[in-house]
């Protein structure tokens, strides 16, 4: 499956909300969306497009998705970023 650009991921201010909170802590769902001015189920497909980038990961918990920052797909954006640094 091709993953989709994690740059691309991020320009949606949704996304980044989405990814502020999960910053702090893994978080459901429901979690999520009662922060945000927008449907569950679109928050569910930012979520999706999060993971696709790989900037974020699921787990299951009982009948619980729990989603959380992949610091992986964080450190290849991190070390693209550093060429222009260096």
């Amino acid at each position: 499956m091709l993953k989709n650009d994690p740059f691309a991921a991020i320009a949606d201010p949704n996304r980044r909300y989405l990814l502020e909170e999960l910053r702090r802590t893994p978080k459901t769902v429901n979690e999520l969306a009662s922060g945000l001015p927008i449907s569950r189920p679109a928050v569910s497909q930012h979520l999706k497009a999060l993971l696709d980038s790989d900037l974020v990961t699921v787990r299951s918990e009982g009948t619980k998705r729990i989603y959380a920052v992949n610091t992986q797909g964080f450190s290849k954006l991190n070390l693209w970023l550093d060429q222009f640094w260096s």
